[in-house]
């Protein structure tokens, strides 16, 4: 069924489970020495109007292509995702692949510039009939062993080839604690971020949504 932009908006609005937008996470990182908060690599993506793809060096990309992921979820379904991926990371002692500092998307702004849904299968089988350029798109997916079940489809991934150059009207910014919106609000009006908080379309609060 077709239906236009207007009523496809309307039909989002209407339901629980969907949602128009589309989210990157980002997390704290070391970028040329420094040592750089979430919300420190969030500003460099603002001032910079760019993300950079993951590879499979860097990610859990597969292929010989880079690319940046976003999650299909309403947000009070994105910070059930963070308390997930937060036990996940405590009972495997592994590191977090994102925190709550973010952007957010128009999911139709983000399918005009390329960005697709991945493709959730075991990864042989998906190696056997996905071409080799569209191998970025392929996410585990394997429930065959009741003792080792993999199964990321809570994240609703979409994935974008390469690096993103977006126009910095057209996203939002998603925090996951006051603690983050107050260190946001402090840095966010120094001179090397000026005009930031005017161009963006708002500030979310991820922890708000569930108290």
């Amino acid at each position: 069924m077709a239906y236009d932009y207007k009523k496809w908006k309307e039909r989002m609005s209407e339901r629980q489970d969907l949602s128009s937008s589309l989210v990157h996470l980002t997390r704290a990182a070391e970028i040329d020495g420094k040592s750089l908060s979430a919300v420190d690599v969030l500003l460099k993506i603002l001032r910079e109007k760019k993300l950079l793809g993951s590879t499979t060096a860097k990610g859990f990309i597969r292929g010989k292509r880079s690319a940046v992921c976003f999650q299909d979820a309403p947000l009070y379904s994105i910070a059930q995702n963070l308390k997930f991926e937060k036990e996940l990371s405590r009972e495997q002692h592994a590191r977090h692949r994102y925190s709550g500092c973010g952007l957010v998307f128009s999911k139709y702004y983000l399918f005009q510039n390329g960005c697709r849904p991945v493709i959730y299968d075991k990864v042989e089988t998906g190696k056997s009939y996905i071409d080799e350029s569209e191998l970025y798109r392929l996410v585990c997916f394997d429930m065959s062993d009741t003792k080792n079940i993999i199964d990321w489809s809570h994240e609703r991934e979409w994935r974008m080839v390469g690096d993103f150059e977006f126009k910095i009207g057209w996203s939002a910014v998603v925090l996951e604690t006051k603690e983050d919106y107050r260190e946001f609000i402090k840095k966010v009006v120094l001179p090397e971020n000026g005009g930031i908080l005017d161009a963006i379309c708002g500030v979310i609060v991820l922890d708000a949504l569930v108290m």
